[in-house]
């Protein structure tokens, strides 16, 4: 299991969560007319799974599929329901693997706005559908510790665009350095998710307890 860090070792270099031919499979099934105009692209959904890798709950498949295609999608036949199901839930799974040994998950776009609004990017999309993620299950991000799910949370919200109409989102949106900032270290962020969430806090071993002689025993 991943070792709690405040510093997640970088020096290895983010690793993919599907193969290219995978990824390009999903992104022609999602943008095809075989979905429901609703449901997520490949950028949003992958965000959504990354998401659902970290949550502290497991979400059902039957609810996460559902949420992800916005209704089901008019599959050729039963083969392709299992590949394309099989190939989103390897996503997550994948990404699940990566987080517990302590790496950085490869996300699909540059990590650059370069200059742009966040959410007019694919960088925007992508955390839009990460928040999609927390959405699902909302209650189990925030009900331990209200205030640190706030913070970890906060560059994902940011960056989607979904927060905009709140003054301060708004104020922070204005900051594009800040902005840039975020985006270079999105992948270490979802690992401080990931550690926040699924691996408990290092304690310290107890103490053993000195021995003390038997009531009414002669020392």
């Amino acid at each position: 299991m991943a070792e709690r860090s405040d510093t997640p070792d970088t020096n290895t270099p983010p690793q993919p969560l599907l193969e290219d031919e995978q990824l390009d499979r999903l992104d022609d099934f999602l943008d095809s007319d075989q979905v429901d105009e609703d449901a997520l692209d490949l950028i949003s959904a992958h965000g959504f799974l990354v998401a659902l890798a970290v949550a502290p709950s497991e979400v059902p498949p039957t609810q996460w599929l559902a949420e992800l295609f916005q209704g089901k999608p008019r599959y050729a036949d039963d083969a392709e329901r299992d590949e394309i199901i099989t190939l989103l839930t390897l996503l997550r799974d994948n990404a699940v693997a990566v987080l517990e040994q302590g790496g950085l998950p490869e996300l699909p776009f540059e990590l650059t706005l370069g200059g742009e609004p966040a959410e007019e990017t694919p960088i925007g999309d992508w955390c839009a559908g990460f928040m999609e993620g927390v959405f699902s299950d909302e209650s189990a991000w925030f009900q331990d510790d209200e205030e640190a799910a706030a913070t970890l949370l906060l560059p994902f919200m940011l960056l989607s665009g979904l927060f905009d109409d709140e003054p301060d989102m708004a104020e922070l949106a204005k900051d594009q350095q800040r902005q840039e900032s975020l985006v270079v270290q999105l992948p270490e962020l979802v690992l401080d998710l990931y550690l926040h969430y699924r691996v408990p806090p290092e304690t310290p071993k107890p103490k053993p307890r000195k021995k003390t002689p038997a009531k009414g025993k002669k020392r």
